[in-house]
């Protein structure tokens, strides 16, 4: 968790020790485990909210399958390009190209845009 190995943590513990004295040490302590405590139960109670406002069709929803680094973009070009090599016989619709007299408008759908 954001870098911070186990033996980073013990020099940052030992600085505070010598920082902070033996004295003032165990009330920081105790001040950093409410505020732990304290932004524990905001989370939860985050959480708790967001499942009430999202509602039923949200709680057995996996995440997981959402989770963006779980794809990999060469496997997905290349399933794209397989499948439109592959085009099946009934999406594929040959159209008469109609060629325009110089100074004629093309046809004009009002509904298309």
């Amino acid at each position: 968790m954001f870098g911070l190995s186990g033996e980073k943590l013990l020099l940052i513990g030992l600085i505070a020790v010598f920082v902070l004295g033996p004295e003032r040490l165990p009330v920081y302590a105790q001040r950093f485990a409410q505020w732990i405590k304290k932004s524990k139960a905001w989370l939860d109670g985050a959480q708790d909210r967001a499942k009430q406002e999202l509602g039923d069709d949200f709680q057995d929803l996996d995440w997981k399958k959402m989770d963006p680094r779980q794809y990999d973009p060469r496997r997905i070009i290349r399933d794209a390009l397989s499948e439109s090599a592959q085009v099946p016989a009934a999406t594929a619709t040959v159209r008469e190209t109609i060629r325009l007299a110089a100074g004629e408008m093309p046809p004009f759908d009002p509904e298309a845009t």
